[in-house]
């Protein structure tokens, strides 16, 4: 696998990670803190770069192997279950970076995962590739 044979598309993904960080706190303090979220969202799409933004559903099935077989396998207690995602309009992993440190939850227990959005998935960019 050759990484440099994908090009990036000018945008990045904000995976949210840990679906319970809010379990320990006050119906006050989560009050207080999801209007910080909320006012974090607000700018990013009033600055234009907010493409696409949704939580999702604390349940889901994993399809795996070649059999494509199908299990309960997204455990919405797990601290690594994706809550939601923000799709962003911005084009260098630093400046994706700088928005997702500036997300009120991250002080909560939530992670954020910070990927780039590649024009072709990695395969078929090297096989792409080896016909140039």
């Amino acid at each position: 696998m050759n990484p440099n044979t994908q090009q990036s598309t000018g945008e990045h993904l904000l995976l949210i990670r840990g679906t319970h960080w809010n379990s320990s706190l006050s119906p006050a303090e989560l009050q207080r803190i999801m209007t910080e979220f909320y006012g974090w969202v607000e700018g990013l799409q009033n600055s234009g770069i907010l493409r696409h933004a949704q939580p999702l559903m604390e349940e889901g099935r994993l399809v795996t192997g070649a059999q494509a077989l199908v299990t309960d396998g997204v455990f919405a207690e797990s601290k690594e279950a994706i809550a939601g995602y923000f799709l962003l309009a911005v084009s260098s992993t630093d400046e994706a970076v700088t928005i997702a440190q500036a997300c009120p939850i991250l002080a909560h227990g939530a992670q954020i995962e910070v990927r780039p959005i590649a024009d072709l998935c990695c395969p078929m960019a090297d096989v792409k590739a080896s016909q140039l």
